[in-house]
């Protein structure tokens, strides 16, 4: 080979580097931090005037904050399935038809298809470095405990370390459970009816009225010490089974310990932005806080003015500020797209036995998770990318967690997928200044796989309507949540049908106080009819896909179960792991 050809293949391979460089360089980075069950109230900057939170208050004040944010569905698995993909829980089948609207086993085989797209999946393609710390709650497994269909690591994630599931009380000893309800239906409700029987049968063998065989006795007691049996291997085994946490494709700590665990899962964020401090780097970083059970550090335990619920959340803050802490060790601030939200509002009916608030606060909002009033729904929005977002700006137009996917992909450098609705929309246009309308005209809000209600923001309007086919039933009644069933559920009669819909005009009434009527407004029937439109319209657009969230799906399945100790699937039982670095598994 001449030198001047050399020379040549030299000069286009420098060209190349500075080439590959400069793309990377011009690709910002994403760190997303959805909080869990945080109400709009909580935060100091949305109103909060005793919990602290500086970190959150400081992406506010250095970057945008959105007033009217929105979660796409009021209950974390549906919700978290819309942000990831930018599109309706529906349009993916992970809305519920039935009471139970999340998974509650790492052991059911339902979850997000690998037919849909996430925004981390996109990344990977584009070059990004993907991870995903905390809570999935979307689904690992399909058929058997090792595919992995429906895992971070099949979506798009490189690296993921949290949980599979959810944290529930049931995680936490002297927590309580969560099945209560469950358990008195399926086990206490049958006990009692056997009681009866046995002392009814009992009597009537006594007074010699009836021949009652002694097998019928025998029985009944078996059928009870089944009952009870079954009652106390599932509060045996149900930490260690599905209490855990994995790194990658495996289980890592099994049952779960609270202890120091948020500073745990911030190390192993911490980690990844280090290691990936050269590339383009994508980080979800999906706290466990502020969902019960409640916990804390030594460090935090008991400083708050709020309780445990407070010290919870201002150690949630303060693994913020260590996110923040490392972007500027790293001199990667002014390149990285920072987003803070919660997946739904806070969970108002989470009291304990002794009248202590476990859930927050949603402010001047009425309801919470589980339902569609403003409470349930309208979640912190906050956005930060100094030099490119103007520090301290408010915008107030209806805008969704599902926005998040267009905004990212298209900051990549991706094209959004050709062959399905995305319901997200790019909010760059709106955080910059270049257009002062949201371009969600119209939002529907689900309650589960149920159009619950809907929202309208007519061009060249201040008016943000807002429609009801139906509202669920508070109980008790002048109560702002559901409190027997813990949450609100969305159909039969848990709920209440309004013909007409119920109306409000959310500019007016942002708290949903008085409902509007034909004597009051006098463009009632128009909204009607123009949410009726678009009710249509959205409608035409909705597939029927299968149902992620069917009995079928959800069941615990033991032969998909994930344990760490393969010698034996009844003990399940490891201890913590050291942060590994946060490279790809």
């Amino acid at each position: 080979m001449s030198k001047r050809r050399k020379m040549k293949y030299l000069f286009l391979l420098v060209f190349l580097l500075r080439e590959a460089h400069s793309q990377a360089a011009s690709k910002p980075n994403f760190v997303l931090i959805m909080a869990d069950d945080l109400g709009i109230g909580d935060p100091g900057c949305y109103g909060n005037k005793t919990l602290r939170t500086p970190n959150i208050d400081r992406l506010a004040r250095e970057g945008v904050k959105l007033t009217q944010h929105l979660a796409a569905s009021p209950l974390c698995t549906p919700s978290r399935a819309a942000f990831m993909t930018g599109r309706y829980p529906i349009r993916s089948g992970m809305a519920s038809r039935t009471r139970i609207g999340v998974f509650l086993f790492s052991a059911s085989s339902g979850g997000l298809p690998s037919s849909e797209i996430t925004f981390a999946k996109l990344l990977k393609n584009q070059g990004y470095a993907t991870a995903l710390i905390g809570k999935w709650h979307l689904g690992t497994h399909c058929h058997n405990r090792t595919d992995f269909c429906h895992h971070p690591l099949s979506h798009g994630f490189d690296y993921f370390h949290g949980l599979p599931v959810t944290n529930l009380r049931d995680c936490k000893p002297g927590a309580g459970s969560v099945f209560t309800s469950g358990i008195r239906l399926l086990v206490f409700v049958p006990l009692q009816a056997i009681a009866v029987a046995l002392l009814t049968l009992g009597a009537l063998r006594w007074l010699r009225l009836v021949p009652v065989p002694r097998a019928v006795f025998l029985g009944l007691l078996l059928l009870a010490a089944g009952l009870l049996g079954l009652l106390l291997a599932f509060l045996h085994f149900f930490r260690p089974f599905n209490c855990f946490l994995m790194t990658g494709r495996a289980v890592t700590q099994q049952p779960i310990s609270y202890d120091n665990l948020t500073q745990t899962l911030t190390e192993h964020a911490a980690r990844f932005m280090r290691r990936n401090a050269r590339t383009p780097f994508l980080l979800v970083f999906a706290s466990l806080q502020v969902h019960t059970a409640l916990y804390s550090s030594k460090d935090f335990a008991g400083k708050s003015r709020h309780g445990a619920y407070g010290d919870t959340a201002e150690e949630m803050d303060w693994s913020v500020g260590q996110l923040l802490n490392v972007l500027e060790e790293l001199g990667l601030t002014n390149s990285t797209l920072v987003y803070f939200t919660s997946d739904q509002g806070a969970h108002v009916e989470e009291v304990t036995a002794k009248g202590e608030r476990h859930g927050g606060s949603n402010g001047i909002y009425k309801g919470g998770k589980a339902n569609n009033w403003e409470g349930g729904i309208r979640v912190p929005g906050l956005l930060r990318w100094p030099g490119v977002l103007r520090a301290g700006l408010e915008i107030d137009e209806p805008t969704s967690n599902m926005d998040i996917f267009p905004t990212v992909v298209q900051l990549a450098g991706s094209p959004l997928p050709g062959d399905r609705v995305i319901d997200g929309r790019d909010l760059m246009p709106l955080l910059r200044g270049t257009t002062q309308r949201s371009e969600h005209e119209f939002l529907f809000h689900y309650c589960n796989f149920y159009l619950n209600a809907v929202r309208w923001h007519p061009p060249n309007s201040t008016s943000i309507w807002k429609a009801f086919f139906f509202t669920p039933n508070f109980s008790p009644e002048d109560a702002n949540g559901c409190f027997p069933t813990h949450v609100c559920f969305c159909h039969s009669h848990f709920v209440t049908r309004h013909d007409p819909p119920l109306l409000f005009d959310l500019s007016r009434d942002p708290g949903e106080t008085t409902p509007l009527t034909p004597s009051t407004e006098p463009r009632f029937w128009e909204v009607l009819e123009a949410v009726q439109q678009a009710v249509a319209r959205h409608t035409q657009t909705v597939r029927e896909v299968p149902n992620q969230l069917s009995l079928g799906n959800i069941l615990w399945k033991p032969w998909m179960q994930m344990c760490c100790s393969s010698s034996s699937r009844l003990s399940c039982q490891c201890p913590p792991q050291k942060p590994d670095g946060g490279g790809s598994s």
